[in-house]
């Protein structure tokens, strides 16, 4: 049997409860994931099926930690039969999961591809090239971020944004729908809009459904927006087997669709919910919570709850001030380089938290001049690379050569005689003949209009790509002269394994990509980088599923949802870590540092317009409680904006700061060191340097 004794009595009553709808309030820092793990384990202890237990989550980090969890609580679970393990996953993996089964009710084939940002941004592009006056100019990702916002906020975004904006968002919506299901794709929102709709035309979708996810439960549920709820309202509505997981105080995500009105409120959907409330922290000391508790306080709308630590009181929180942004840059990188020379505070342990992008340039720039490693999150992601995205447009176009933005990408790189002018007339053709780009190349009736040359080259493209996907559909190995690169999996004399890194290598030596890479880069270096980009991914192509085709749709399925996994990333080098508060929650570091808290910048100077000042508040609440050991917060007098030093006033929510548990920089100075300590640190710097 499971040993609930290692929960501390809240968590093991949130755990042991596991029938009906139920709350956990789970505090910053209160073992949640153990809690929601444990749950998990229990209920398959109890005799509840594996099979029968769904646990969403936000982040594909999130869901892969659960997963290792709860396969450590669950031995006797065979890891190998899916069919008797919990699904674990995030929302849009549910979604595609569901609808791989079901989407053909929609009139959409089983093998549909999910549009990712930049392959949204094509499709708009399209659409308001055909509908823009001459010389007009409008901001695809604007109309883009406004039709996600229509998706995803229903009434709520009617009056978000710029009017002409959002006009001509409404005006190209139906056209947008229709150019990506032409293509046979779904972007992130249609995963879940998709799936609500199978659940309202098809009961039958739905039944099956709540047949199969009979247990439910849901972490980060003040982050869920308005589809979200409505999906698991739909799955959980007949059994009330429902659980969620989450705290009010961190909902930071509303400029994004989330609504914590979905926690706040939800006893007026489930009345005879159980709310259980998890208060103690494991993280941070007494001094950083009650701080903490001290903020969060003055919202009003929130569920109380009040964070408490076995930890001691710790150091105070310390308050600086600066003449401006790069003497704050500086100061901070001295402090975190003076804990690593006499406390030998590794720079992993380091945290600079900030509240926009911005705001890392100086303090990038006096990192590389004392020598810092720094780790920033939220640098060009991985599969924002030029190969990375044009090898992953070949991948699809041989997946579904009817995808017209991937096709579009590839069809003349490397240079094969497929001009832009050529693409534009066949891209007009087979709008005039409502059919794909692929289609109006196979078409005699729109080359027969091209010269001979070109009709030769798109015959050879045709070919080209007919040929590799046919590849796709046979089991045993593709015949090449062109031997596999040194280091990956090849199939063995009689194995007869067809390798998608093989057929990938294949097809790319065969366009010449890889001679193009090197070509274009005048840096060797660089070439080689890029190369090796590839084959790197390349070597991770062949995961789970028999067929080739169906191990390809699994590995660009799992990129286009595992978008968050260059975030994810483990730093394992001992560097600083840069990071906006938006992006920390879920982190903790034993030593934060919370730069430019100034009106303006927190809270943000829009919030007091759009009236989101307690969302800014949970800002620096979550920011404040990823502390662990010591927290230190500065402002500036001044910060430079396009070179100029403009005034900055200190943030209104510093006044929210106990003065008890806060001191200067200045009464710092003036406190006297004593003997003890004063002698461990010159021992500690003299082995530093020695």
């Amino acid at each position: 049997m499971l040993n609930l004794s290692a929960l501390n009595p809240q968590q093991r009553q949130a755990a042991e409860t596991i029938r009906g709808p139920v709350l956990i309030l789970a505090g910053a820092g209160t073992g949640k994931t153990r809690v929601i793990t444990f749950r998990i384990a229990h209920m398959v202890a109890r005799g509840i099926a594996p099979g029968h237990i769904l646990g969403v989550t936000f982040t594909n980090k999130a869901a892969r930690e659960m997963q290792e969890r709860v396969r450590k609580l669950l031995p006797r679970v065979k890891s190998d039969d899916k069919s008797n393990r919990p699904t674990i996953c995030t929302f849009h993996s549910l979604c595609v999961r569901i609808l791989r089964q079901h989407i053909e009710k929609l009139g959409y084939k089983k093998s549909f591809v999910i549009y990712d940002t930049s392959e949204q941004l094509a499709a708009v592009k399209k659409i308001l090239s055909a509908i823009s006056a001459k010389g007009e100019k409008t901001d695809p990702g604007a109309v883009l971020a406004m039709l996600s916002k229509f998706k995803n906020g229903g009434e709520n975004a009617k009056g978000f944004g710029d009017e002409s904006v959002r006009a001509l968002a409404q005006h190209i919506a139906k056209r947008y729908e229709s150019a990506l299901h032409a293509c046979n794709a779904v972007d992130f929102d249609d995963l879940i809009l998709l799936t609500l709709r199978l659940f309202r035309e098809h009961p039958d979708a739905l039944a099956a459904c709540r047949a199969k996810y009979q247990y439910v439960m849901v972490d980060e549920y003040q982050d869920t927006n308005a589809s979200q709820f409505e999906l698991v309202h739909a799955l959980t509505l007949e059994h009330r087997n429902f659980c969620v997981v989450g705290d009010d105080d961190q909902s930071i995500y509303g400029w994004r669709g989330a609504e914590v009105a979905n926690l706040l409120n939800l006893e007026k959907h489930f009345p005879e919910v159980k709310i259980v409330k998890l208060e103690q922290n494991y993280r941070s000391t007494t001094t950083i919570l009650n701080a903490a508790n001290a903020i969060i306080k003055n919202n009003v709308r929130r569920r109380g709850k009040s964070l408490w630590s076995q930890k001691g009181a710790g150091a105070k929180i310390l308050l600086q001030t600066y003449p401006n942004d790069e003497d704050e840059a500086r100061e901070t990188v001295a402090q975190i380089e003076f804990k690593r020379l006499a406390y030998r505070v590794p720079w992993q342990d380091c945290a600079i938290l900030f509240r926009t992008n911005q705001q890392s340039r100086p303090l990038e720039t006096e990192l590389r001049k004392a020598g810092v490693r720094y780790h920033l999150i939220g640098g060009q992601s991985f599969f924002d690379r030029r190969e990375i995205k044009d090898f992953l447009a070949y991948l699809k176009t041989f997946l579904n050569p009817h995808d017209d933005i991937s096709l579009l990408r590839i069809a003349n790189v490397p240079a094969r005689g497929l001009s832009d002018v050529t693409m534009e007339r066949l891209l007009g053709a087979s709008h005039d003949r409502k059919c794909s780009v692929f289609t109006a190349m196979k078409n005699p009736l729109v080359t027969t209009t091209l010269q001979k040359g070109t009709r030769e080259s798109i015959e050879a493209f045709v070919e080209f790509v007919e040929r590799v996907q046919s590849q796709l559909q046979n089991s045993a190995p593709p015949t090449s002269s062109l031997s596999p690169s040194d280091g990956e999996r090849v199939a063995q004399p009689g194995e007869g394994y067809f390798t998608l890194a093989r057929w990938a290598d294949n097809f790319l030596n065969e366009t010449g990509y890889f001679a193009e890479l090197r070509r274009l880069e005048k840096d060797p270096e660089n070439s080689e980088s890029r190369v090796r980009n590839l084959k790197e991914l390349m070597a991770t192509m062949d995961g789970s599923g028999n067929l080739p085709a169906e191990r390809l749709e699994n590995f660009l399925e799992n990129i286009t949802l595992d978008s968050d996994r260059e975030e994810e990333k483990e730093n394992t080098s001992d560097a600083v870590t840069l990071i906006t508060m938006h992006s920390c929650k879920g982190l903790e570091f034993p030593h934060v540092f919370v730069v430019g808290l100034e009106d303006g910048l927190l809270p943000h100077s829009r919030s007091k317009v759009e009236g989101t000042m307690d969302e800014e508040r949970r800002l620096f609440y979550v920011a404040v409680t990823r502390a662990m050991q010591t927290l230190t917060i500065s402002h500036c007098g001044g910060r430079k904006k396009y070179g100029q030093l403009l005034p900055c006033q200190p943030s209104p929510f510093l006044k929210e700061l106990p003065e008890e548990l806060v001191e200067t920089s200045d009464s710092k100075s003036k406190t006297p060191v004593a003997q003890d300590s004063g002698k461990n640190l010159f021992a500690a710097m003299r082995s530093a340097i020695s």
